[in-house]
């Protein structure tokens, strides 16, 4: 590692898994402090065309510096456009120390591998092994390229006519990639039906028994991780390293010095799923699937010996049947005392089944691919045990009836003492940033959720100027978000902004049913709606809608849950955000409605320590969408009369920017009309 003082490579990686140094510009750091790093004339100003000198950005870069060195837990929250990207890169490759990054998307995971982090390296002359590492699935499995490829070319043509050609350039590709990424491979997309057959799951993979796995590009992808100065993951990959020491390769965290989570207001949710427990019908198909493919085999058991593994599997699948026939009908989450009287004695029976089919694998470890099934199958018993014996003050048990098959889940309602002790376990710095993790000043909500109440915290307000870049509109006299009339009237008030707009705009609801009634509404009215190009959620992968929804530049976009926030559109693609209602948790949802009796039976005020707080981080994150940069501008319409006529309104309100605020129409309008881009008349 380079080291302070000295001049030499930077990093500028190439490809995934591995870090290369590339020649740069020396420069002496350590003759500088982080006002001059982050000030003007400095090298981020120097490198980057478009940097800009930010206060509250060196602000946030010192206090992480200072953490990283005192092994400190610290919490961020930086308003967008801080720029909180450079705040910790730039005081992470000054220290010199091991870092590992965890970002909520790949697409983050990318931006920072392939682009933020050669150029801060190259700005400060800072040198930086450089390794990012994603899940199992992004990678090419050879063991199961070669042991399967010969029966998924004849199954898969006559439903898939493009398989075999995708199957050939796999082929190809394999033998040239020292990654095994298979976003390397031309014209392949990950719904491709191939790429789930050449890849590897944590169910199917042989680990250190598999005949390939010196070769395995997860394995080797790994160890270049363990080696790299920087690594970035995903949080998945994060948690499952920190909860589950996933295929036993290595610990991630082991010589970390410093833990950077970016988007870290996803870890709660996402740590109560990886702290709890969950069976499905689907994995456990898998499993006798493959458990029946190995036993048919001809290097496969004597049939005397496989027999009983047979006939315990079709006793499984049997019961799985009589569980999904009784679940049948049920589209939605169910309560597990709802399900109980469905499922009747089927579930303990399920545990017994399982149990016994995991003792009669481990009988036969002189095979790997056995063996393998034998520590699956253990964990599904030993989930599927958890679940049933746990009590109504453990966690929410719930039954997802799904298409021919079900999900049975245990979320614990408090992971904090875990997640603590895991953090207290590694004597490392730990530093949580995001846009979205305090109410005001208070951060209690986030941080005893996770245990971090003893973590220092920091609030860095957004540099943009709201007050002049946007508008706050609240409509009168709309009805109650439960009347009948209340989602027209929210379509009559998106109308009448849309068009003062010119387009250009997200209308962000609260359900899929209320977009699926919307969008029928909009293209029933016909007329002059239909100039502007509509895009609806589920009809195009995300990443597609947006990129459609920039391109055009006056779409209208109706989006769920996944648009309310990690969707950056910069410029005046986007000028209007509506928001059909408050986004609070429904609370006929199964895992709602049990975390609400379990916080009241526990002496606590469940609206106030969960609902409340919930929908505030989650309502600033929609109006987040508009001011992107110091050139945006818009309306955000929020189109719930609550927010105004009950008295939780004023915490709500005091969550979100310093907009201007108006319930005048009129306002809102003019705001929209004076800067809505001019039509480009046909023929100018």
């Amino acid at each position: 590692m380079f080291r302070d003082g000295q001049a030499g490579p930077c990093s500028a990686p190439a490809a995934a898994g591995a870090g290369v140094s590339t020649p740069c510009a020396p420069y002496n750091v350590v003759m500088l402090d982080l006002q001059d790093i982050f000030g003007a004339g400095g090298p981020l100003e120097s490198a980057l065309a478009d940097f800009t000198v930010r206060e509250p950005q060196r602000r946030m870069a010192e206090r992480i510096s200072a953490a990283i060195a005192w092994r400190e837990t610290l919490v961020v929250e930086a308003g967008t456009g801080t720029g909180k990207t450079f705040a910790y890169l730039v005081p992470a490759l000054l220290a010199g120390a091991r870092v590992l990054i965890s970002t909520g998307t790949r697409t983050l995971q990318d931006q920072l591998y392939a682009k933020d982090l050669p150029l801060v390296a190259r700005a400060l002359g800072r040198p930086a092994t450089v390794a990012v590492l994603k899940g199992r699935s992004n990678y090419l499995c050879r063991y199961r390229l070669t042991q399967g490829a010969a029966a998924l070319a004849l199954a898969l043509p006559a439903e898939s006519p493009g398989a075999d050609s995708a199957l050939e350039r796999i082929r190809r590709w394999a033998l040239t990639t020292r990654t095994g990424d298979l976003a390397e491979v031309p014209g392949l997309s990950d719904a491709d039906p191939v790429w789930g057959e050449v890849t590897s799951t944590r169910d199917n993979c042989l680990g250190q028994r598999c005949s390939e796995f010196a070769s395995c590009h997860v394995a080797l992808a790994r160890r270049a991780a363990i080696e790299a100065d920087v690594v970035i993951v995903n949080h998945h990959l994060l948690l499952a390293d920190l909860a589950l020491k996933e295929d036993g390769f290595a610990d991630l965290l082991g010589a970390a010095d410093a833990v950077i989570l970016d988007e870290a207001h996803q870890i709660p949710d996402l740590a109560t799923q990886f702290f709890g427990a969950e069976v499905g019908s689907r994995r456990i198909e898998t499993l006798l699937a493959d458990l029946e493919g190995r036993l048919h085999r001809r290097d496969a058991l004597a049939a005397a010996a496989a027999e009983p593994l047979l006939t315990a599997a079709r006793a499984v699948r049997l019961c799985l049947a009589r569980m999904a026939r009784a679940l049948e009908g049920r589209g939605t989450r169910l309560e597990w005392t709802e399900a109980e009287p469905l499922l009747a004695a089927d579930v303990g029976t399920l545990r017994v089944q399982l149990k016994g089919l995991t003792e009669r694998l481990r009988g036969c470890e002189s095979d790997a691919a056995l063996a393998a099934l034998a520590e699956r199958c253990g964990e599904l018993s030993a989930n599927l045990e958890r679940i049933g014996a746990s009590d109504t003050q453990e966690g929410a048990r719930s039954v997802q009836p799904q298409r021919r098959g079900f999900t049975l889940s245990l979320m614990p309602f408090d992971i904090a003492p875990r997640f603590q002790a895991l953090i207290n376990a590694r004597a490392c710095a730990w530093i949580f940033t995001s846009a979205t993790l305090s109410l005001g000043e208070d951060f209690s909500h986030f941080t005893s959720r996770l245990g971090l109440a003893e973590a220092e915290t920091l609030r860095i307000d957004s540099p943009f100027d709201f007050a002049r870049q946007s508008v706050l509109y609240l409509p009168s006299a709309l009805p109650e978000p439960n009347s009948a009339e209340h989602l027209a009237a929210v379509m009559r008030v998106a109308r009448e902004l849309i068009d003062a707009a010119g387009g250009g705009a997200f209308v962000l609801f609260t359900s899929h049913r209320a977009l699926e009634r919307a969008a029928a509404l909009w293209r029933s009215a016909g007329g002059g709606l239909a100039r502007y190009r509509l895009l609806v959620q589920g009809e195009a992968p995300r990443e597609r809608l947006l990129q459609s929804f920039r391109a055009d530049g006056n779409a209208v976009l109706f989006g769920t849950a996944s648009f309310w926030e990690g969707v950056d559109v910069k410029g005046d693609a986007l000028r209007l955000v509506v928001i059909e209602k408050l986004p609070f948790a429904s609370p006929v949802d199964p895992l709602v409605r049990a975390r609400i009796e379990h916080l009241q039976t526990s002496g606590g005020n469940a609206f106030r320590d969960y609902q409340l707080p919930e929908a505030a981080l989650a309502l600033k994150q929609g109006v987040g969408r508009l001011i992107r940069s110091e050139q945006d501008f818009g309306v955000v319409a929020i189109c719930d009369p609550r927010l105004t006529s009950r008295s939780y309104g004023r915490v709500l309100l005091a969550a979100l920017p310093p907009m201007r605020r108006t319930r005048l129409a009129a306002e809102a309008l003019e705001f929209l009309r004076e800067r809505a881009p001019q039509p480009v008349e046909v023929g100018a």
